[in-house]
C-alpha cells in the first residue's frame, strides 16, 4: 500500500520517510511540551498571574524563535541547522531532570527554552515538506503526518502519567533524540538560486494571496482561542470531554482533508471548514439549551480544526512560496496559532462576562466575515491538476462500466 501511494505521489521513499519522520518527531515532541511543563507548574504553587506569565513565555518563545529560525536558515545549510535544532530539543528536554527544587524562574527558564527550541527549526522543518513534496500530494502526505503525530501523542500522556518528572523528561529527550534517525537516511538538499534566499518579512506581508488567506486563519484562530473560556466556563465537564475526544476527531479530518485537498483544491476544503462551523455557532446561539446543538459544535468544531490545521500549518505557505523563501512564509504563517494563545490567556477572565447565546452569535459573525478575504483568495492547487484527477475517475469508471457490461454481454 505504501509503494503504491509513493509511486501515485511521485515521492521518492527516502525523501517521504524524511519528510515524516523529521515532522512526526517535531509534533508529537511539542505537543509532549506542556505535559512536562504542567508537571513541573504542579510542584510548585503559583498566582493565575504566574501562570498567565509563564504559558505567554513559552508562546512567545515560539513566535521569536521562529522568525529568528527562519532569518538564521538562509544563513546556515538547512541539514545542519535541522540537526543543530533536534539536538537542541533533546538538550532542553533534559532540563527538568536536572532540578531538584523548582522556583518561579526554574519553571520560566523551562518553558521559555522548550517554546524556543520547538520555534527555531520549525519554519526550516516545514519548508523541507513544502521542498520535497509536490503541489498535487503536499495535502494527503500532510495528512498522513498530522495523523501520526496525534496519535503517538495520547501515547506518550499515558505513559507520562504513569512515571515521575525525571523519568519522563528522559523519555521526552529520547523521542526527540528520535529524529536524528534522518541523518543515517542521508537526504539531499537542494540547491536554491542565492537571489531567491534574500526575501524579506516584507515582501512576504505583500503578497496579497498570503494576506488573504492569513487574515482568515488569524480570525479562526482568534474565535476558537475566544470561545475555548466560555465554553469552559458554561460546559463544564463536558468541555474537559470534548478537549480529550476533539483531537481523535481532527485527526481523522486532517487527515481526509488532506487526501481531498489534493482533489477538489485547497479554497474550497477551507471554505467548507468556516461554512460549517459559522452554522453550528449560530445554532447554538439560537438555542443554547439543546444538547443536540452542543455536540454538534463539538463534533463540528473538530472536524474543522482537522480541516484548518492540515492546510494552513502545511499546505497552504508552501503552495504560496518558492523554494528558498518558504521559511518566512511559515513563520508568519504559524504566528496566529501561538499569538491568540497569549491573547486567551489575559482576556479569558472577560470573555467569560459576555452572555452565551451573544458570544455564540458573535462568533458566528465574525467566521463568516472570515470568509470574505476567501472569496478573493486563489486556488493554490493549479485547476490542470483537479481536472486532470477528475479526468482520470471519469476514465477508471467508464472502464469498469464497459467491464461489466462485456461480462453481461457474455
Amino acid at each position: 500500500m505504501l509503494k503504491m501511494f509513493l509511486e501515485e505521489s511521485s515521492v521518492p521513499r527516502k525523501d517521504f520517510f524524511t519528510v515524516f519522520i523529521l515532522l512526526v518527531d517535531a509534533f508529537a515532541w511539542f505537543y509532549m511540551a506542556p505535559i512536562i511543563i504542567n508537571s513541573v507548574l504542579s510542584t510548585i504553587s503559583v498566582t493565575p498571574t504566574q501562570y498567565s506569565i509563564i504559558w505567554s513565555a513559552y508562546y512567545i518563545a515560539i513566535i521569536g524563535s521562529s522568525i529568528i529560525g527562519s532569518i538564521l536558515s538562509n544563513k546556515i545549510s538547512r541539514l545542519k541547522f535541522l540537526y543543530f535544532w533536534t539536538i537542541l530539543g533533546v538538550c532542553t528536554s533534559l532540563l527538568p531532570a536536572l532540578v531538584n527544587d523548582f522556583a518561579m524562574i526554574h519553571v520560566l527558564i523551562i518553558s521559555v527554552l522548550l517554546g524556543a527550541s520547538f520555534g527555531l527549526g520549525i519554519p526550516s522543518g516545514l519548508a523541507y515538506f513544502a521542498d520535497y513534496t509536490l503541489v498535487e500530494n503536499r495535502g494527503r502526505i500532510g495528512g498522513i503526518i498530522l495523523l501520526t503525530a496525534n496519535i503517538s501523542a495520547p501515547l506518550f500522556a499515558i505513559a507520562f502519567s504513569v512515571f515521575n518528572l525525571i523519568v519522563n523528561s528522559m523519555i521526552f529527550a529520547t523521542w526527540r533524540a528520535f529524529g536524528l534517525i534522518i541523518f543515517f537516511l542521508k537526504p539531499k538538499e537542494k540547491a536554491v538560486p542565492e537571489k531567491k534566499k534574500n526575501i524579506s518579512f516584507s515582501e512576504v506581508l505583500h503578497n496579497k494571496f498570503f494576506v488573504l488567506y492569513f487574515i482568515a486563519w488569524f480570525m479562526f484562530c482568534l474565535v476558537d482561542r475566544f470561545e475555548g473560556p466560555i465554553m469552559s466556563n458554561f460546559l463544564g465537564s463536558f468541555f474537559h470531554f470534548a478537549r480529550m475526544m476533539g483531537p481523535i476527531i481532527g485527526s481523522l479530518s486532517a487527515f481526509i482533508a488532506g487526501l481531498l485537498s489534493d482533489w477538489i483544491g485547497r479554497k474550497r476544503m477551507v471554505l467548507y471548514g468556516f461554512i460549517t462551523l459559522g452554522i453550528a455557532y449560530a445554532v447554538i446561539g439560537i438555542v443554547p439549551t439543546a444538547l443536540a446543538s452542543w455536540y454538534l459544535l463539538f463534533v463540528i468544531n473538530s472536524i474543522t480544526a482537522g480541516i484548518l490545521l492540515v492546510t494552513f500549518i502545511l499546505i497552504l505557505w508552501g503552495d504560496l512560496s518558492q523554494s528558498g523563501t518558504r521559511e518566512k512564509y511559515y513563520a508568519i504563517g504559524e504566528t496566529p496559532l501561538f499569538l491568540t494563545s497569549v491573547i486567551e490567556l489575559f482576556s479569558a477572565p472577560y470573555v467569560i462576562l459576555i452572555p452565551e447565546t451573544s458570544a455564540f452569535s458573535l462568533a458566528a459573525f465574525f467566521l463568516f466575515l472570515a470568509v470574505l478575504p476567501l472569496l478573493y483568495a486563489p486556488e493554490t492547487l493549479p485547476e490542470r491538476k483537479i481536472e486532470l484527477r477528475q479526468l482520470r475517475k471519469y476514465v477508471e469508471e467508464a472502464k469498469k462500466a464497459k467491464e461489466k457490461y462485456a461480462g453481461k454481454g457474455a
